[in-house]
């Protein structure tokens, strides 16, 4: 039959056109009904029929070599005309497969690929092309080239996985799908010198082709890998659903860094999550049209949380901020949000503030609040009990310390090390709060009891000075004038006016938005400072820098204080102008008492005190009262208890 055979020929309607290539026809796209026949000097006695195309061929070939074929055409019903029509209307693969079977089995050299593989041999296990028809039959030889050359190379192996979508029922019980996975990983835990990644994959086309018959038309053995992540790139181009089964196998064998895994993670998540920003002033019909690929984007995002390694620091914190973000656009599941929070807290300190603006779809306000309210309660509970020094053995002799002393004194010191990181990390964590602040108070929408949430979240031994507070204060005030008195008092209660620099305390001393009570502390406490200075305590010194240098290291607070005002918009700038002279300050605070008389009298313990004491106070402010300790809690000097 094969010295009888000349050529495949296509017969169709005559709307087609038709182009040959070694003995292969393939049909242009506008043709409907396909008739593929072979011209031989033998007539043909079959027809197949796949997907809408007919095939005119010959029994003895294909029923040689098809045990499916063979029952079919015994169990099909005599027909008058000698062809023989047998339907194969779920064949695996199409007709590129049906057609590079039915080559096989005339006998015409196939080529095969990582491309087609997958194709291919799931339509010769629907032909049933076994050992038991025939020895060395087409199963056997997609086997051996499978074994032999595509799980050797990586990208191969990599591009034979993505076929396999096209086929996932029939790559999951023939096994292509796990021996791919087990490969892949596999290869990422072998050193990248012995790694080989690919046999016949060119990235820019598929030219690079191995033949059936075990021959190589060109096999390129690609320069090795030689960085840890090398293989990140090439597994990004898995869909998720194969990229996390990937993952897991790579991950259990317990052999890759963690920090390596991240990185991939975040590489796949460049690759897979663009743009997710676009989803967020969408309306519902766009939102109705964008829904299955939310779905899906959603499905990879928690995928990808659910792959991050356990370990603290091995995934940045801007790339799990960015994730926090995505997962609040794409509405995620809590689970998925509470676990990124709960991440991110353990590292907050290495955020910045522009990751922490996380945009809010409630509508309401304009950030998500809510959620960097539980990053922070997920910071703070790291290193919570302070550590305690480890007990010793005494006696009236020495005695020779035990390993089990030893590893206390160990732990002690590793618990001291991991006290004082916190203590530093809590530092950075009260100035990326307070910046955050500013950043928020902003918002119309707002709510007080947000704002007070997060500022007194930190503690108070965390903020060295309150100057950043004081301005995300002031912004709040000028934002939200419809405030009554007692939610100003409540709000400036956060406040510690003994932690203001001296520039801080001169713009509050002016600043009408202020309870009266947080301008007389904060005169109070400038006259405490002129008098731990040692200079005279009825006026203020007209020279600050003087009465600043007076101070432990106080040039360092109004130096970085000056230039961050010199940096800030002009609508952001403290403006201290007006403070002529320090008895300003005095006329200024008794303007308020005359007209806010009686708001003194509520923070007093003492109903009978009058205002009119504060008024005398404030004339000499080095003659301090009882009630004042009660007011203001400061530590004065033994000259002042005389």
């Amino acid at each position: 039959m094969q010295e009888q055979l000349k050529s495949l020929v296509a017969i169709t309607d005559g709307d087609s056109e038709t182009c040959g290539a070694g003995g292969i026809l393939f049909c242009s796209k506008k043709v409907k009904k396909l008739e593929w026949s072979v011209s031989s000097e033998v007539s043909t006695d079959l027809i197949i029929q796949v997907k809408g195309s007919r095939y005119l061929l010959h029994k003895f070939p294909l029923l040689s070599k098809c045990l499916r074929l063979q029952r079919l055409c015994s169990e099909s019903p005599e027909s008058p005309t000698p062809l023989q029509i047998i339907q194969l209307p779920d064949f695996p693969g199409g007709v590129e497969a049906f057609e590079l079977c039915a080559k096989f089995c005339y006998g015409i050299t196939i080529t095969l690929s990582a491309y087609n593989i997958v194709s291919i041999r799931c339509a010769s296990e629907y032909l049933q092309m076994t050992e038991d028809v025939e020895k060395g039959n087409l199963i056997y030889k997609i086997d051996v080239f499978f074994n032999s050359c595509i799980l050797h190379g990586f990208r191969d192996t990599i591009i034979t996985l993505q076929t396999t979508k096209a086929f996932p029922l029939w790559a999951e019980d023939l096994g292509i799908t796990a021996r791919c996975i087990e490969a892949i990983a596999s290869k990422v835990l072998t050193h990248p010198s012995k790694v080989s990644l690919s046999h016949s994959y060119s990235r820019r086309g598929r030219d690079d082709n191995i033949s059936c018959n075990g021959s190589e038309s060109h096999r390129h053995n690609k320069p090795c890998p030689t960085s840890k992540g090398w293989w990140a790139e090439d597994l990004a181009e898995l869909g998720i659903d194969l990229y996390w089964r990937a993952m897991i196998a790579i991950k259990s064998g317990g052999k890759v860094p963690s920090g390596v895994i991240g990185d991939a993670l975040r590489i796949y998540a460049s690759r897979w999550l663009p743009n997710i920003s676009k989803y967020i002033n969408i309306d519902k019909q766009e939102e109705f049209k964008c829904g299955e690929v939310t779905k899906k984007h959603r499905l990879l995002l928690e995928s990808i949380v659910s792959l991050l390694p356990t370990e603290k620091g091995e995934v940045s914190c801007s790339f799990l901020l960015k994730l926090l973000k995505a997962t609040n656009i794409l509405k995620a599941s809590s689970s998925t949000k509470m676990e990124l929070a709960r991440r991110i807290g353990l590292q907050l300190e290495e955020a910045c503030v522009s990751d922490l603006l996380i945009p809010s779809l409630s509508g309401e306000m304009i950030y998500d609040v809510d959620v960097v309210i539980t990053i922070l309660e997920q910071f703070l509970l790291q290193g919570q009990s302070p550590p305690t020094s480890p007990r010793r053995v005494k006696g009236d002799f020495e005695r020779r310390r035990s390993r089990s002393a030893e590893n206390a004194d160990l732990m002690f010191q590793e618990s001291r090390r991991s006290s004082s990181a916190s203590h530093s990390s809590k530092l950075k964590v009260a100035k990326l709060v307070d910046v955050y602040l500013q950043k928020i108070a902003k918002d119309k929408n707002l709510p007080l009891s947000k704002f007070i949430a997060i500022a007194e979240a930190i503690p108070e031994f965390a903020r060295l000075d309150h100057d950043d507070l004081y301005k995300a204060i002031d912004i709040y005030l000028k934002g939200h004038l419809e405030l009554n008195k007692s939610e100003r008092k409540r709000l400036c209660r956060i406040l510690n006016c003994k932690k203001l620099s001296m520039e801080a305390c001169m713009h509050a001393a002016q600043n009408e938005m202020l309870p009266l009570r947080v301008v007389v502390q904060v005169l109070f406490f400038e006259q405490a400072r002129a008098a731990m200075a040692g200079g005279q305590v009825t006026e203020l010194p007209s020279n600050i820098k003087a009465l600043l240098a007076a101070h432990k290291n106080p040039s360092k607070t109004a130096t970085s204080f000056s230039s961050t005002n010199a940096t800030m918009p002009l609508d952001d700038q403290w403006s201290v102008s007006g403070l002529k002279s320090p008895k300003s300050n005095l006329s200024t605070l008794k303007m308020k008492l005359d007209e806010d008389d009686n708001d003194l009298n509520e923070d007093f313990q003492n109903g009978n005190e009058r205002s009119s004491k504060i008024k005398s106070f404030s004339r000499t402010p080095n003659r301090p009262k009882r009630m004042l300790s009660k007011l203001w809690p400061i530590n004065r000097s033994a000259s002042e208890k005389n």
